[in-house]
């Protein structure tokens, strides 16, 4: 009889892959590409609120309706036909025959519906989906130590995203409603030791950036511990961590004690009254006060997340670029997103093109930098500047392929792409005594089957 470990890893080895004969590394026939973003010219107008000045024309804003819908995946309950390819079989060491479907491991893992339970934006809408419609001109990357962590496409993901909780102590209106959402309850959340166990799995196998995610991570009572044991990690290089920056200031002495290398702290005004008005809470001069002191502290740069909304903080764009003036801060402008339950817009984004143009309008000798393949962002300088400025374009001009990221979840569900539907759980396969060697293979064919998925080729 198969150990029960065993016995879920293989299962999962045969749902996730036996659809395809072809060796992981090949790319699926590309279909028709879905359809990108729409631009058109015309006039936006939004009701401003009584801190801004009156709504201006805008000559690129997106007014075109929605692209389609990708087709819906097959069902995960449905028979899957084929059979692993035989050059795998003897790495994999698990005996080819047909096994019963499984139900540990696994969670809503080709399902294209959107949860009933949203994670502060962990969980994006599927309308003006960014993920990659054809097959991505990948960029060269670092050598992969481990197959383990390598897409369908070849990209290497040496970078994962750890969100340590769903609890959040702001009510930001871009992304969750006043009242809050639904929370998985803490039983059913990772723990400590179970975060450290699913790191160094990723660690060992290549990744060498992790960085702490919510909600807000600062919340956690855990959080130095935490640094600490991830720091103690051979391989990883940098652990770095995103936070609304609300109680940072009094904990990031120890924090950066503990092994906490990089910082981006979330704000999206700079004016009090609207900082109330945006985050439903109080707390714009703890933000200020947390940015002085991880200056002060040697975080070079101090980055700032900045989510440009039209008709609610358009007009401070300038005001954030003065930051960089003196201080080495890296301002982050990024575009506004579809998440569930945040009543997105498309009237209020802003473009990055169009971002980049008030800019150059205001600021003399804008330059743009040499980005690392795997950047996200749009880096560029100014002239006189001690820090810089750059553009997260997840609407306009997405990024995927030099996508090195992947996302561990609160409640133990990894995530290979944050605009795609499926997920798979790490934390039931742990509980069910799953030993790593079974776990990374899960990680693996989850890998290989997402990108598969969510690229929009079947």
């Amino acid at each position: 009889m198969q150990p029960a470990a065993s016995h879920v890893t293989s299962t999962l080895r045969r749902r996730l892959l036996s659809a395809s004969r072809r060796p992981p590394c090949l790319a699926p026939p590309t279909s028709p590409p879905v359809s990108r973003l729409p631009v058109s010219c015309g006039a936006v107008t939004e009701e401003r609120g009584p801190w801004s000045s009156p709504a201006t024309t805008s000559s690129c804003s997106p007014t075109a309706p929605p692209p389609a819908a990708a087709p819906a995946p097959r069902p995960l309950s449905a028979p899957v036909a084929g059979k692993w390819p035989h050059h795998q079989l003897h790495r994999l060491n698990v005996p080819d025959h047909q096994v019963d479907p499984m139900r540990v491991g696994l969670r809503s893992l080709t399902s294209n519906s959107a949860p009933t339970r949203v994670n502060y934006g962990h969980r994006c809408s599927n309308a003006y989906s960014t993920c990659c419609a054809t097959k991505p001109e990948v960029q060269p990357v670092e050598t992969p130590s481990s197959d383990m962590l390598v897409d369908s496409f070849g990209r290497f993901h040496n970078y994962l995203r750890i969100s340590l909780t769903e609890r959040c102590n702001l009510r930001c209106q871009y992304c969750m409603p006043a009242e809050g959402v639904e929370l998985t309850p803490k039983a059913e959340l990772l723990s400590h030791d179970e975060i450290i166990r699913i790191a160094n799995l990723f660690v060992t196998s290549g990744v060498d950036k992790i960085r702490l995610t919510g909600g807000e991570p600062t919340v956690r009572k855990d959080l130095e511990d935490i640094c600490l044991h991830l720091s103690g990690l051979k391989g990883l290089k940098t652990i770095a961590m995103t936070t609304n920056g609300i109680v940072l200031s009094k904990k990031l002495p120890r924090l950066k004690e503990c092994g906490l290398s990089a910082l981006n702290i979330s704000l999206d005004t700079l004016i009090p009254a609207k900082f109330e008005f945006m985050t439903r809470r109080k707390g714009h001069s703890k933000v200020m006060e947390s940015i002085d002191t991880a200056i002060q502290l040697g975080y070079d740069p101090v980055k700032i997340n900045c989510v440009i909304m039209r008709g609610m903080n358009d007009d401070e764009i300038c005001d954030f670029v003065e930051l960089t003036r003196h201080k080495p801060i890296n301002v982050r402008f990024i575009e506004f997103m579809p998440f569930d339950g945040n009543v997105w817009n498309v009237k209020k984004l802003v473009p990055y093109a169009e971002i980049l143009d008030k800019v150059r309008q205001h600021f003399k000798g804008v330059e743009r930098l040499q980005d690392h393949p795997s950047d996200t962002a749009k880096n560029f300088k100014i002239d006189g500047h001690v820090g810089t400025i750059s553009f997260i374009t997840s609407m306009t001009e997405h990024f995927c392929a030099g996508c090195n990221r992947l996302r561990l979840l609160a409640d133990g569900n990894f995530k290979v792409c944050l605009f795609g539907p499926s997920e798979v759980s790490l934390r039931e396969p742990i509980h069910s005594g799953l030993d790593d060697a079974g776990l990374k293979e899960i990680i693996s064919a989850a890998l290989y089957y997402c990108m598969y998925r969510t690229s929009h080729f079947d």
